[in-house]
């Protein structure tokens, strides 16, 4: 077996386990603290199923995407060594509001230990955890971290599209919200949170902050790829791996962030705006970049189907239009081999032509945000699904 396979077996090592939320948990950034440091990270997320549910979870100690031109953190960087010193989820109650339903916690546990040392760049499991949620309740996944001084824990530091908590030192077994503060940009949370159950078929979402959701509101799972997974009904499995920032020349640096993609019987690729935008390439360098993503996506496990989105509009200018123009011509027409089907997200969001890319004004975040707001996301789901069935 070769590394790539022994890389792949780590992650396939747990038949049976399909992602339990639509939320992305990619890391476009990493701690870079002056002094050691434990703190502790709670985070409500809504699943895709409750009630009695076999929770496990796997991680990457690496970046995904870069953060904006990679003076902090680049693409496939290996995260630091830190320590998790206990990790719990909980009943989160019907509002997350940093407090955990009273004798709801259970612990996760690493080959029987309750801490583990995470080694620059691993993966690992971590061990089965068995939790009774109520339906309508949030999960409250809690964990503290312990780190020296540098470069430590990978993480996410977009707007939050769920509320978090975080507090400094161990706290990772109270209930209570006491010493916990509302967090700012700071999303920290295993790769995937994954639950036991048989699908049908195990989609994996790749894309930027458009795919991640980026200025949606917060705990309202209103972007496109929570829509779809709520579409598509809970006999699909969707890991969304979206990631802020994120780009096309990230995925082909065959790190982590591509890594992640082989982990699904169908991949949906959602990338180019950042790449137009603040990388700058040039349509060429664009389209290599996807056909090269999609050949080693290919390679490692063929029997893959490929679904490549035209780039979505975000009101480009000058070269940048032509470019998109290009680009877009290019994935509706001629496709990079490998490819499958194409969604063309573009035509959805786009303003009629010749305007064409520009984003409907109804469709931004705001007057001057290009972002897909919640009904983008809504008319973006229901195009998919009617286009994918």
């Amino acid at each position: 077996m070769n590394s790539e396979q022994n890389e792949n077996a780590g992650v396939y090592s747990q038949a049976g386990f399909t992602s339990a939320t639509a939320l992305s948990a990619a890391a476009n950034h990493i701690m870079n603290s002056p002094e050691p440091f434990t703190h502790t990270y709670r985070t409500y997320v809504r699943l895709r199923e409750n009630g009695s549910l076999t929770l496990k979870f796997w991680h990457s100690n690496a970046v995904d995407s870069t953060w904006n031109m990679g003076e902090e953190a680049a693409a496939s960087e290996p995260g630091g060594e830190w320590s998790i010193e206990a990790a719990y989820v909980a009943d989160g109650g019907a509002v997350p509001d940093g407090t955990v339903a009273a004798g709801s916690q259970v612990p996760f546990t690493f080959a029987g230990e309750a801490s583990r040392l995470v080694k620059p760049g691993e993966k690992f499991w971590s061990d089965e955890a068995l939790l009774e949620l109520p339906e309508g309740h949030y999960l409250a996944f809690t964990w503290t971290l312990k780190a020296d001084a540098g470069k430590s824990v990978p993480f996410n530091v977009e707007g939050m599209l769920v509320s978090g908590y975080d507090a400094p030192g161990n706290l990772a077994a109270q209930e209570t919200a006491g010493a916990f503060s509302v967090s700012d940009k700071l999303q920290v949370l295993p790769s995937f949170l994954g639950y036991k159950k048989e699908v049908a078929k195990k989609l994996v979402f790749l894309g930027d902050s458009i795919t991640q959701g980026v200025r949606t509101a917060k705990d309202e799972y209103a972007y496109w790829a929570a829509r779809i997974a709520e579409g598509l009904g809970t006999e699909y499995g969707l890991w969304n791996i979206g990631s802020g920032w994120g780009r096309a020349y990230d995925v082909a640096t065959e790190g982590a962030w591509l890594h992640k993609t082989r982990q699904g019987d169908e991949v949906l690729i959602v990338l180019g705006v950042n790449d137009l935008d603040i990388g700058q390439r040039s349509a060429e360098e664009l389209l290599q970049d996807l056909a090269h993503i999609i050949a080693k996506i290919k390679e490692a496990r063929p029997e893959v189907s490929i679904i490549l989105s035209t780039v979505p509009p975000f009101n480009f200018e000058g070269e940048r239009e032509t470019a998109w123009r290009r680009v877009n011509e290019s994935i509706l027409t001629n496709p990079p081999a490998g490819v499958n089907r194409v969604f063309d997200i573009a035509a959805v969001l786009s303003v009629p032509a010749p305007a064409d890319h520009r984003i409907k004004p109804e469709y931004m975040s705001d007057e001057f945000d290009p972002h897909p707001n919640g009904h983008a996301g809504k008319a973006v789901a229901e195009a998919f699904l009617a286009w994918y069935a």
